[in-house]
């Protein structure tokens, strides 16, 4: 049966990641790679997905927690006769790159106290469970083959193979533990003393907590902040610096909806708000790696950058549904693939010329490259700007001229004659003054619906989009404009309920989608808290704030969306782009409430 999408914690090598179910069941994993067919995915389909658990035999009770500072998961079970400990974690690569990342899942099982039977299974499903599994004994386990996916198995339980899965039962006694090993590749050693679990555990657990430490933040709620930094190094992609949205596939908006999408590439706007993040929080040798990556791509097209990138140079984006699994709780399409690849999205430009205006603001280098592509993009932008685009959400309805975009070209724009002056460079700066100007009037004129005293999702229409409350952040109007105030009000009167905020109203606007209805938007919903804190608001946007993190899950992670009535987590998981706004959102309300803020006190364009 189905786990709630928020009932998993996650596990990661910045190559790939898995999701641990409070159960103990690795229900999606892709490997070697985020965007690697999967070799689990029973979250997708509880029948054919495949999955690999290690549990009591007996009724249990768990918890499930990080271990502090670290991207290591651990399951505590709970039984009639005893307790055990499930610890799960990804060792890292030893170079500084992550190319020489092992691909391997070590899960070490331990009796705590009394007795306990224990059951593994293991039932691989290779290729998004298109291929057929060779279960075959080996020395210390077993290896599964299937459409040219090898996993290795090894463990020092006993395995036997069981109507084409791997089981091992056995009992532990306080004190006692085991060990399992997963391995992916061919040729990977069979006997489980080669794979030195209890010192990649050591070298994996001061990784993650010199990486916590290093964290330039010492204001209120930092527990949830540090949660949220090393949840965003999960997300990066070792070996190139590209940052992926999600680490999974097809998780519904809605149930048993078609808003179903994929997640495991690296959208230039998420991409470059998660390096807004590290810059401020102290790893600029992260940040650093992404710049390059983002200059690699954009220097491939010289007009028209996409809006999202596979992430690495073989990576494809060609999309494809499978219909061969049924989706979580029946919500299908199961997608792979991204055709948003294709889209016109203008509000990118100034997504990603904010990223290096932060890089300056916060002492960091503009190269000349990094300048070639930011006086690019600004030009662009002078050549674009009244264009129709597809807007931030990427509508598969009619192009329209979308505020957001609006605002955020004028961004780009505000941006590009802060980094012009601090690199004293004046050519370009006035053609670009003039057009931000002229982007401003336009957006004043068109943008703004009478109707609802409010900014509009675009010019054709009168209906709200939550995206519009980036307007103070970017600082395109003050956040104490009665404009501003009175948008963020029309939008929690209309999108809100409490702190959870929706985009828009899906009946009334065309999306493509046929009003299919979706959760609250997470990092919408921190916007507005950053909304609140703007208009000087501070307590209420405290009160709004602690009981947007009463909704996260047990270990601290947000999904996509959330359910505004249910509060159930909707929507890919865990999400980069929430875990963003909480960042922000916590660093301004420390400082508004004169906790101890950040090492740094320059406020973010997410802020």
């Amino acid at each position: 049966m189905y786990k709630p999408i928020d009932q998993y914690g996650l596990i990661g090598d910045m190559n790939s990641a898995a999701l641990v179910g409070t159960d103990g069941s690795i229900d999606w994993c892709c490997f070697p790679h985020f965007d690697s067919p999967s070799v689990f995915a029973a979250i997708l389909d509880d029948r054919k997905g495949g999955r690999f658990q290690i549990a009591p035999r007996v009724p249990n009770s768990r918890i499930q927690s990080y271990l502090p500072n670290t991207n290591i998961l651990s399951t505590r079970f709970t039984t009639p006769t005893g307790q055990m400990s499930l610890t799960d974690f990804m060792p890292l690569g030893n170079g500084r790159s992550g190319d020489s990342c092992p691909h391997e899942i070590h899960r070490v099982v331990r009796c705590t106290s009394g007795t306990v039977d224990v059951a593994c299974t293991f039932q691989p499903s290779p290729d998004y469970g298109r291929s057929e599994v060779a279960l075959s004994r080996v020395s210390d386990g077993v290896v599964a083959r299937g459409n040219r996916q090898m996993l290795t198995l090894v463990s020092d339980a006993q395995m036997e193979i069981e109507d084409g899965e791997a089981v091992a039962k056995f009992t532990l006694r306080a004190g006692e533990e085991v060990v399992f090993v997963l391995a992916y590749g061919s040729r990977r050693p069979q006997r489980i003393g080669s794979y030195h679990t209890m010192s990649k555990f050591a070298q994996t657990k001061v990784y993650w907590e010199v990486m916590a430490s290093g964290m330039t933040y010492d204001g209120l709620w930092r527990d949830d902040v540090v949660r949220s930094f090393l949840l965003l190094q999960l997300m990066i992609y070792a070996p190139t610096g590209a940052v992926i949205a999600a680490p999974t596939t097809s998780l519904p908006e809605a149930i048993g909806g078609s808003r179903n999408w994929d997640y495991r590439y690296s959208w230039l706007r998420d991409s470059s708000f998660t390096m807004d993040v590290l810059f401020r929080m102290g790893q600029v040798e992260r940040a650093e790696q992404y710049q390059r990556w983002l200059l690699d791509q954009c220097r491939l097209i010289t007009d028209k950058p996409k809006i999202l990138y596979g992430i690495k140079s073989n990576s494809s984006l060609k999309t494809a549904d499978l219909d061969h699994l049924e989706g979580y709780k029946g919500s299908s399409p199961v997608r792979v693939g991204n055709r948003a690849v294709g889209q016109v999205q203008l509000d990118v430009f100034g997504e990603v010329i904010l990223c290096f205006d932060t890089l300056r603001a916060n002492g960091g280098a503009v190269s000349d490259e990094a300048w070639s592509l930011v006086k690019r993009f600004a030009n662009l932008i002078c050549d674009h700007w009244r264009d129709k685009d597809r807007g931030v959400w990427e509508v598969r309805g009619p192009k329209q001229h979308f505020v957001y975009s609006k605002v955020m070209c004028w961004t780009g724009l505000d941006r590009a004659i802060a980094i012009a002056h601090g690199l004293g460079i004046d050519n370009d700066v006035e053609r670009w003054r003039h057009t931000a100007d002229a982007i401003r009037q336009d957006v004043l004129e068109h943008g703004w619906s009478a109707e609802k005293q409010a900014f509009a999702q675009h010019y054709a229409t009168d209906a709200l989009d939550a995206s519009n409350l980036v307007m103070p952040f970017v600082g395109f109007l003050p956040p104490n404009d009665p404009r501003v105030i009175s948008t963020m009000e029309a939008i929690s009167d209309e999108l809100g309920v409490g702190p959870l905020i929706r985009r828009y109203n899906p009946v009334a606007v065309d999306d493509g989608l046929g009003g299919q209805t979706e959760g609250a938007f997470t990092i919408l919903s921190f916007w507005y808290i950053g909304n609140l804190i703007a208009a000087g608001r501070v307590q209420e946007a405290k009160e709004c704030f602690e009981e947007l993190l009463s909704y996260a899950n047990h270990v601290g992670l947000f999904a996509e969306m959330i359910n505004p009535w249910t509060k159930e987590a909707l929507g890919n998981f865990p999400q980069a782009y929430s875990h963003i706004g909480l960042v922000h959102t916590a660093r301004n309300l420390s400082r508004a409430l004169g906790g101890a803020s950040t090492r740094s006190n320059l406020a973010s364009a997410a802020d």
